[in-house]
């Protein structure tokens, strides 16, 4: 607006006086207004001074004149052109006014009036130098000099800005005077940016090529930072190198890291090698650091204890840039000495050590020192977070930092803390924690192999818990190496240095080798083990060798192995399958094998590998128990396997010395110290009990959860192995457990099962080892109490014991099972059962004597409980089942499916066990047994049992069977030892009387020629069974009975033809198998070849029992010998040796309600499952009325329970309408059997009577002596009974816990007729027992 008015003034368009009254006025309107109008004049002035029309310059002339009075002079001097100012008469002439104008800018700006160079003022300059340079030890004080330097300048008129130059040029040369220079050059200084100029100056002369900058240059910029003169941000700009170009040195040196880490791994010809190591090294002669003033003046700060400067250039540098260059390291390394050391001679310092002793800093600026854990958190915890892993450098501060965490976790864990003092505690661990993954471990992978510094780390490590470490670890293995470029590269050589020594090792030089691994694993244990289990996952070969050279390892290295053992299993990219999907992977089982090895040689912290596998099974995965498997062998010599010979079966049936010198293939020596270890690991974590819960209910989880998709084949092995691993480990616990330990973490058996939810076998398996323990310290309690040497004594006071201890038992396991099964099965005899062991029944001296020959040991501690344990066991187990008044057919169903068919698969020892208690029940003469039944039950179709097991299953299904085998076999093979152990037994009664056994009457039992036809049956069934299952095509039914019958080999088969039927069946699976089932076609020619083996052994059946027809006897009606056939003798061996009539057990229930019947009940005659009846002395009206059989199904039909007649009639009738063709082919061996008169049969008996009671004179009724033991190797458990229920019972078994009325009786046979309409799934007797 003023430029537009003005200028139409000057055009002519505006009156002047007008113009000039509105300029006036708006003067007031700014302050700055008149030199407004004074820059709008200039404008005008050069526009108008161009213009060839004079008035316009004239009314430009007169519009400045106007305004003169209230526009400065001055003003318009500065601004108007000389002429104008002329023509308005402000200057006189304006050539003299530029004359003027040119002096005083001489004056101003080419005159110099102080004197800057030395060479201009030498005097001056001379005499400050000597000032500043004078000794300064007396009471010199820069105050005094400070007057001196103003006298100088005034006097010799001296540059200010020099002299301070001149001053830091000084100060440079004699850095040490701090005190004197810093207060003089505070009070010299005007402004901090000029000194930074000058500062700047300096850093810039020194950045030439070939300058390098000096170290007191350094000192002095730090420390006027330091006291504040200048700032870091100002005299920053003035360093080089640019903070751009250190990232990208930063960068360029992680790459060239990993090209080296590249080229380690890759394979390379040796001419390459050479010509890469030679340019190698012309580049570094080349490349020689540029001067880094940054880095310099880092240092300085470092020295002087200026923590704070530092850090902030330690912050605009990427990650460890500063420090991974010595002299940074080392200065950050000195200060931390210095601020530890009050807390490290506090806490730190073990005993005996002195140490030197450190002068602390006199600059009071510095980090203040520690003097409690707490002030490590102020300063200490940064400086090393910012020195990472280039601690390295100095290991006597690393040797400091893990003492003082020593003493922090002795304080950490004493106890008596508040909760604001534990809240402080636990950010302090963390700290130390973090310390540990950002500096400790880092710095020792640095580390030349410091095998010290691994063991101090250790001490403070090994006081973390394992979660803490395994941490730690897996941070240093995965992530550590790639944070810094020169632990890329250590990565790379100790995995090349890794390869070059495995490749060498052996077994010839495992000591050299072992030294290697133990110099390379002391800085970098992660990288090599990780290397090391690769290889071994590969070849399982160097197992031997590489558990031989860890010897040289230190602890902190042992605890990383079992990290990297954990870490090498959890791996998820691998598949613990094979790509068949039937076995487990091998790099799992060379782990497993490794895991073994490995703990029991060394001390090796366990609690991490046991909680994996816990974890595992918590996760419903039952792979990783081949680890458990191992290490509890490797460590305890408990070995699990069903192949075991005789004598090695013998010597596990006695205590744990005699097991482990004679029960095992390989005599572990030396595991005490590691079976402690593991016990020590188990306790203190809590393990033991949820490892066997977790197992015993993973057994079945293995088929239910895990096997839907797995091959039926893996799903067996997994089964086994779980199984086995559950044994092996609950046998440790046994013996390796105190008692005090043992019963305080087992529960009671109820709890086990009903709480936990455990297997009643596998509640039992544990429980056991506790009954023992407890009888026995009951029992030393009460000799204690009345002391008494004599026997008889001792046994009650075992006795007494005994009951003491089990009554308890005998309550809890009513719960187990519905109380129905109490009707047949009484509480006492299932817990008997079920709580005793082999050692219980018979002590092996044999063994014992055999073990202390070979080892010389002495014999007191073997001779001692043998006695009173396996006499008193005898007396409880007779008194277990005193008053039992159930039905002998179901007493053996429950016994069957409850107690013999689930303990003989569970192990070895057990299948033993179970042939053996049967044998002694026989043999104590126990009431309401029959033995003969139990047999029949047996070996009666054994099919579906063979179908459900799995492979070690069988293995120990075929021992029992093999073990059953061999007592029924010494029976028939000599009539004097028949006669001696089943001719007054019990056991072998054909007809139960109301009176009970008395022992007297033979009539009533089974006669030595009948009980050979029996066991030809017997024979015969498991011929049946056994082509059965080869004819099935199917994989575990082949499998399962190869197996068992090579248990049974010994003791079967022992009739020619039924041996030729076996061996011909099994050549066809050879032929069939070959080709498509190699496993299959192994085990059959194994066993055909040990069968041909076995021919000579065998007999014609003519020999193996009397296949003679008789003349048929007018007295006795004969009775039904098989399927569809009629007219054989009373004396069939099938018919008498089952006949067992159960009359009086009922009139001995029923007591006298019912004498009319009593009779009756008495001569009540029965008939077995394949048709076979037992002839009846008492009742010939049965056999005269005998009748068709449609008459007597019409007849029981119309009368069910009338008549023990018309029931067995119409039984008979049913199964031979079921078993149809099944029948015909059991015939064929049947029709050959003997006929014998009745004249001449009694006869025979009588004679046998006769050589009975001179037996008796002779010998007694002394104990049965020992069964011979063949080598074989172990039997398998049979899923199926504990599943089955009632259907692995006898077809139509009922019990008869009570007296019943004639209405129940006849409900309880439509509900036998109904269940004999199906055949049995499992185990089911041709045995069946009538009642009326």
């Amino acid at each position: 607006a003023l430029y537009e008015l003005c200028w139409h003034v000057i055009q002519g368009n505006f009156k002047l006086d007008l113009s000039a009254s509105v300029l006036c006025d708006m003067m007031d309107l700014r302050d700055d207004m008149p030199s407004i109008l004074a820059d709008v004049f200039s404008i005008l002035d050069i526009e108008t001074s161009s213009l060839e029309e004079k008035n316009k310059r004239d009314h430009y002339t007169q519009l400045v004149g106007a305004c003169l009075f209230f526009v400065p002079d001055a003003i318009l001097k500065e601004r108007l052109d000389p002429e104008t100012l002329e023509s308005l008469g402000l200057i006189k002439q304006a050539h003299q006014f530029n004359q003027k104008i040119v002096k005083i800018k001489t004056k101003l700006f080419y005159k110099q009036q102080k004197f800057n160079l030395l060479r201009e003022e030498n005097e001056g300059y001379a005499k400050l130098i000597t000032e500043l340079g004078q000794d300064l030890s007396g009471n010199i004080t820069s105050h005094i000099v400070l007057e001196s330097i103003k006298s100088l300048i005034g006097c010799f008129n001296l540059d200010p800005n020099r002299v301070l130059d001149i001053i830091l040029e000084v100060y440079e040369c004699r850095s040490d005077q701090d005190e004197f220079f810093l207060p003089l050059i505070k009070s010299y200084m005007c402004e901090p940016l000029t000194l930074c100029h000058i500062l700047g100056f300096k850093f810039k002369f020194n950045q030439e090529p070939n300058e390098e900058t000096p170290t007191s240059l350094y000192h002095i910029a730090a420390a006027l930072l330091h006291h504040n003169l200048i700032e870091l941000e100002d005299i920053y700009v003035h360093l080089m190198p640019l903070d751009a170009s250190i990232v990208e040195e930063h960068k360029r040196e992680i790459t060239e890291a990993k090209q080296i880490a590249r080229k380690l791994t890759m394979v390379v010809v040796p001419s390459e090698k050479t010509e890469d190591k030679e340019r190698e090294k012309e580049e570094e002669k080349n490349d020689k650091a540029p001067d880094n003033q940054k880095l310099g003046l880092l240092e300085a700060l470092l020295r002087i204890g200026d923590w704070h400067h530092a850090q902030s250039i330690m912050d605009q540098m990427p990650s460890f840039y500063a420090t991974s260059h010595k002299a940074i390291a080392l200065a950050l390394c000195q200060l931390l000495h210095l601020t530890v050391e009050p807390l490290y001679r506090r806490s730190g310092v073990p005993k005996g050590a002195k140490g030197c002793l450190l002068r602390p800093l006199k600059n009071k600026r510095a980090p203040r020192p520690a003097e409690s854990f707490e002030d490590l958190r102020r300063d200490v915890f940064s400086m090393l977070c910012y020195l990472g892993p280039h601690l390295s450098h100095d290991p006597i501060l690393f040797a400091k930092i893990v003492r003082l965490g020593k003493g922090f976790m002795k304080e950490y864990q004493s106890e008596g803390r508040n909760d604001h003092i534990k809240d402080k505690m636990d950010t302090l661990l963390s700290c130390f924690l973090s310390i540990a993954d950002q500096v400790l471990l880092p710095s020792l992978s640095l580390m030349e192999c410091n095998a010290c510094m691994s063991e101090e780390l250790w001490g403070l490590f090994k006081l973390f818990p394992y979660q803490h470490r395994y941490r730690l670890y897996g941070q240093w293995k995965n992530e550590t190496y790639t944070s810094h470029p020169l632990l890329v590269k250590v990565k790379a050589q100790t995995v090349d240095r890794a390869k070059y020594i495995m490749k060498r090792l052996t077994k010839e030089n495992v000591k050299p080798s072992g030294r290697q691994i133990g110099k390379l694993s002391h800085s970098n244990p992660t990288i090599l083990f990780d290397y090391i289990l690769s290889q071994i996952q590969w070849y399982d070969n160097l197992i031997g060798p590489v558990v031989d050279s860890l010897k040289y390892l230190t602890s902190l290295n042992y605890d990383v192995m079992a990290y990297c053992i954990i870490e090498a299993l959890a791996n998820p990219e691998k598949e613990k399958m094979k790509h068949d999907d039937t076995t487990i992977s091998s790099w799992l089982q060379s782990l497993a094998s490794l895991c073994g090895a490995v703990f029991r040689k060394y001390p090796i912290e366990l609690a991490g590998l046991l909680q994996y596998v816990t974890n595992t099974l918590k996760a419903g995965k039952s792979f990783d128990l081949l680890i458990l498997k191992e290490v509890v062998q490797k460590m305890a010599g408990i070995e699990i396997t069903d192949e075991m010979t005789s004598e090695q079966m013998e010597a596990m049936t006695g205590g744990e010395q005699l097991k482990a010198e004679g029960g095992y293939f390989g005599q572990i020596r030396n595991t005490k110290k590691s079976s402690q270890r593991l016990k020590d690991a188990l306790l203190d974590h809590d393990l033991a009990l949820p490892l066997c819960l977790l197992m015993a209910q993973q057994r079945n989880g293995v088929v239910f959860l895990e096997g839907g998709e797995k091959h039926l084949k893996l799903v067996g092995k997994l089964y086994d192995q779980c199984h086995d691993t559950l044994v092996q480990f609950g046998g440790f616990l046994a013996s390796n457990l105190s008692t005090e330990d043992y019963i305080k973490r087992v529960p009671s058996i109820d709890i086990l099962c009903n709480q936990f939810h455990t297997p009643h076998d596998a509640a039992f398996f544990l429980s056991r080892p506790m009954y023992g323990h407890q009888i026995l310290s009951k029992y030393d309690e009460l000799k204690k109490a009345e002391k008494s040497n004599r026997q008889q004594q001792k046994v009650h006071k075992y006795v007494a014991a005994c009951e003491l201890v089990m009554s308890p038992v005998h309550e809890a396991v009513v719960s187990l099972h519905p109380p129905r099964v109490w009707d047949d099965l009484r509480p006492q005899f299932y817990a008997t059962f079920w709580s005793l062991t082999m050692y219980d029944l018979a002590v092996p001296h044999n063994a014992y004597d055999r073990e202390v020959k070979k080892l010389q040991l002495q014999v007191q501690v073997i001779e001692e409980n043998p006695d009173v344990v396996s006499h008193i066991v005898m007396v409880v187990f007779i008194r277990a089942h005193n008053g039992h008044q159930s039905t002998k057919n179901e007493t053996i169903t429950k016994f069957l499916q409850l107690c013999l068919f689930p303990r003989c698969i569970f192990s070895a020892i057990d299948a033993v066990y179970c042939a053996r208690f049967v044998e002694l029940v026989h043999q104590q003469k126990t009431p309401n047994f029959c033995t003969l039944l139990c047999y029949d039950r047996v070996f009666s179709d054994i099919i579906y049992t063979v179908a459900s097991c799995t492979e070690n299953e069988s293995r120990r299904y075929g021992r029992f069977l093999c073990c059953m085998l061999e007592t029924v076999t010494r029976w028939h093979s000599d009539r004097a030892v028949y006669e001696k152990e089943c001719g007054n037994y019990p056991g072998f009664l054909t007809i139960f009387r109301a009176t009970g056994f008395d022992g007297g009457n033979k009539a009533d039992q089974l006669d030595y020629e009948n009980f050979r036809h029996v066991v030809h049956k017997w024979h015969y069934k498991l011929t049946k069974a056994s082509v059965h299952c080869l004819e099935t095509g199917e994989y575990t039914h082949i499998r399962n009975i190869l197996i068992v019958l090579t248990k049974i080999l010994p003791c079967y088969p022992k009739v020619l033809n039924l041996g030729q039927a076996l061996e011909c069946r099994v050549h066809k699976i050879c032929l069939e198998e070959k080709e498509k089932r190699p496993d299959l076609y192994a085990l059959a020619m194994g066993y055909s070849g040990q069968l041909k083996g076995r021919k000579a052994h065998m007999v014609p059946e003519n020999e193996f029992h009397h296949k003679e027809q008789p003349v048929r006897s007018a007295t006795p009606v004969s009775q039904q010998n098989g399927p569809g056939t009629t007219a054989k003798p009373a004396t069939n061996a099938s018919k008498t040796e089952e006949g067992v009539s159960e009359d009086a057990a009922k009139d001995k229930s029923q007591g006298a309600a019912k004498p009319a019947n009593k009779a009756n009940s008495t001569a009540a005659k029965v008939t077995t499952s394949n048709g076979n009846g037992a002839p009846n002395r008492y009742i010939k009206e049965r056999d005269d009325k005998e009748k068709s059989g449609k008459e007597k199904k019409e007849k029981k039909e119309k009368t069910p329970g009338s008549t023990l007649e018309t029931k067995g009639e119409s039984r008979r009738e049913k199964q031979r309408d079921e078993r149809g063709a099944g029948g015909k082919e059991e015939r064929a061996p049947r029709e050959g059997k003997e006929k014998t008169p009745k004249a001449d049969r009694d006869k025979q008996k009588a004679e046998e009577k006769s050589n009975k009671e001179d037996n008796k004179a002779k010998t007694g009724n002394g104990e049965p002596k020992e069964p011979s033991r063949e080598r074989d190797t172990g039997a398998k458990e049979s899923k199926s009974k504990e599943k089955g229920g009632d259907r692995s019972a006898m077809s139509g078994s009922l019990k008869s816990p009570v007296p019943r009325l004639e209405s129940a009786e006849s409900e309880r046979d439509h509900k036998r007729r109904k269940l004999e309409t199906h055949s049995s799934p499992s185990h089911s007797s041709s045995v069946k027992v009538s009642m009326a």
